[in-house]
């Protein structure tokens, strides 16, 4: 469910599990295998994570929920503590859908590239929960407050031309992607950064009034659910 090249020094997975490429148990296997090979192989300068067929990855298989599998050691959770420990750069090629868990494995990465038009999102709310990987955390941090917590609040996707604007990701790549994206690792390894954005502070002038006026409003709307303002609850947690 994931294949692993070494371009001259970059190590590219691809993750090839149809038809949205879910986060399932034998997909995470193949992730932190190939993650481990790469962070392990001397030739290796930076590694890609990125999608087969127009698709980076739907997020986390819910057919799992409920089942032993869906935390199964590697879980998500390690995926990211290993994707965001590691000793060389490891870029999220976001080449297509981008959603839940696939986003918050993008957040753990050092860098995010894009094609234009890229759909993003955090979309657990509409099936009554919260992003539960740390997607809460991290991308009000990478992408600033207000519209982390929109994203995170509708579970709507984004197109990655927005989240390049707010600073989120770091290249758009038109033409060749697997090109630009190989320019790109190669790059950031000369460089040799490891910048994490859980180290990010997130801030907001005059958080509380921020807060208290999102909650109003999203209390009005949200229907008696009570996931939305959990997503606010954790959001300002980010902020404080």
């Amino acid at each position: 469910t994931a294949h692993y090249q070494n371009h001259a020094g970059i190590a590219v997975i691809t993750l090839d599990n149809p038809p949205i490429n879910s986060l399932g148990y034998t997909t995470r296997v193949a992730i932190d295998t190939g993650i481990r090979r790469a962070l392990g192989d001397s030739t290796v300068r930076a590694v890609v994570i990125t999608g087969a067929n127009g698709i980076f990855t739907g997020g986390a298989d819910i057919r799992e929920f409920g089942k032993p599998s869906a935390m199964q050691s590697p879980n998500l959770h390690e995926l990211i503590a290993l994707f965001e420990g590691g000793s060389k750069p490891i870029i999220a090629a976001i080449n297509g859908v981008c959603m839940g868990g696939g986003t918050e494995i993008s957040l753990a990465c050092h860098f995010r590239v894009a094609v234009a038009g890229a759909m993003i999102g955090l979309p657990e709310v509409k099936i009554g929960l919260l992003p539960g990987a740390g997607g809460t955390q991290r991308l009000p941090r990478l992408a600033g407050v207000e519209l982390a917590l929109n994203m995170i609040v509708s579970g709507d996707a984004v197109k990655s031309d927005v989240l390049a604007r707010a600073g989120a990701i770091d290249r758009l790549i038109g033409g060749d992607f697997l090109a630009g994206t190989l320019e790109f690792a190669a790059g950031v390894a000369v460089a040799g950064k490891l910048p994490r954005v859980r180290d990010l502070a997130a801030t907001l002038p005059d958080a509380d009034a921020f807060f208290s006026a999102a909650r109003a409003r999203i209390a009005a709307s949200s229907k008696g659910f009570p996931a939305p303002l959990k997503c606010v609850d954790a959001v300002e947690a980010a902020v404080k």
